[in-house]
């Protein structure tokens, strides 16, 4: 019995394309399948297929410098939080260095002339 519900083929040129841009480091998987119009389960299914080789037109690998590039991402948030980290610290510094000038320019108050001279 056909209930009605037509079931919409895609390339494997098309299927390439989309894992391939699913791929790129801004880019995720759901925003990818909302873009083209289809379920994030299916994109996710077709990265699968891509990784195993199925898919006529393409290798049986998985994007070039992918594990690479996500270990770049990862030392590139490290080094800017480390960054961040250090201006901060620096920024403290400079703060600690202008209290102590000013503290040298004000007189201590303990020298013992307190300006009375009452006896």
């Amino acid at each position: 019995m056909n209930t009605g519900k037509k079931t919409q083929k895609y390339s494997d040129e098309f299927k390439v394309k989309a894992v391939q841009w699913s791929h790129q480091p801004h880019r995720s998987v759901k925003g990818v399948a909302e873009a083209l119009d289809i379920h994030p389960f299916m994109l996710s299914r077709w990265r699968k297929e891509y990784r195993e080789g199925k898919f006529a037109m393409s290798k049986p690998k998985a994007p070039p410098d992918a594990k690479k590039q996500l270990q770049e991402q990862d030392e590139i948030h490290h080094l800017k939080r480390r960054v961040a980290e250090l201006e901060e610290e620096n920024d403290i510094l400079k703060k600690w260095q202008r209290f102590q000038a000013e503290a040298r320019r004000k007189p201590s108050g303990s020298s013992g002339n307190t300006g009375n001279d009452t006896p």
